[in-house]
């Protein structure tokens, strides 16, 4: 699997691409289990009241979450692109500029112990 991570304002967002022959998470609005690649993470958007509060840009900004909307893609590459284009995507949707968000692609082994 795949670790795409957003980092911007003091804060991360992190996705995950499921690879060829890994097991995708298997839910209500889940894409097709034939597609070979898929991309889970989660959405948000600013709200003005209510949500969770979190700290963005040192600034505190209150934020609700939408069910994760998971998504199946023929090709790794395009798969990249489309996480990396939703993680700008949820950071914008705070007022982050685009040019501000740093993204990584970190290969995880399924079931591997995080430090």
């Amino acid at each position: 699997m795949l670790l795409i991570r957003g980092h911007a304002g003091g804060t991360t967002l992190t996705g995950t691409v499921f690879e060829r022959g890994e097991r995708a998470p298997s839910y209500k609005g889940a894409p097709d289990e034939d597609a070979p690649y898929v991309w889970v993470c989660d959405e948000f958007y600013e709200v003005e009241s209510g949500g969770s509060e979190t700290t963005i840009g040192g600034e505190t900004v209150n934020v609700a979450f939408e069910s994760p909307m998971p998504r199946g893609f023929e090709t790794r590459e395009r798969a990249i692109e489309a996480a990396k284009a939703h993680v700008r995507t949820q950071f914008a949707r705070v007022g982050v500029p685009e040019s501000e968000v740093r993204i990584e692609v970190v290969k995880e082994e399924p079931g591997a112990e995080q430090s």
